[in-house]
């Protein structure tokens, strides 16, 4: 699990004067849910990243950039230090932390998928029983 992002949204949302519950109230979760995405335990984070962007007024690359301590690569390819060894480290921190987001999202679509696929045997099951 991803605590850096369950730390930033938690910050956001400390910032922007929401209780634990109101945010949770506003992605129509549990407060329990709303806690364990903040608290890293689970990525459903996924599920609800463009309600909780909107709530906070937040842009989605607020919430998903790289660890403090790397520096964020610019449109030039430099790093802010010139150093090359640094922009290598950097594109591949995000690189790693694209990687981890794309896996995430994969296996989020495969459970859709999976839905899908039950949801349409289900209506078709019903609409032989008419």
């Amino acid at each position: 699990m991803n605590t850096s992002i369950g730390k930033r949204i938690r910050t956001y949302r400390e910032e922007r004067g929401f209780s634990q519950e109101e945010l949770a109230e506003k992605l129509h979760i549990s407060r329990s849910t709303y806690q364990r995405i903040e608290n890293g335990e689970t990525n459903s984070w996924i599920n609800h990243i463009e309600k909780i962007c909107t709530s906070l007024n937040v842009e989605l690359d607020d919430i998903l950039k790289p660890e403090e301590g790397y520096t964020q690569i610019n449109k030039e390819n430099t790093s802010n230090e010139n150093s090359s060894n640094n922009m290598i480290q950097n594109q591949t921190n995000n690189y790693q932390a694209s990687d981890k987001l794309i896996e995430s999202l994969n296996d989020h679509i495969a459970l859709l998928k999976e839905e899908n696929q039950r949801l349409r045997e289900e209506n078709r099951l019903l609409k032989s029983q008419k």
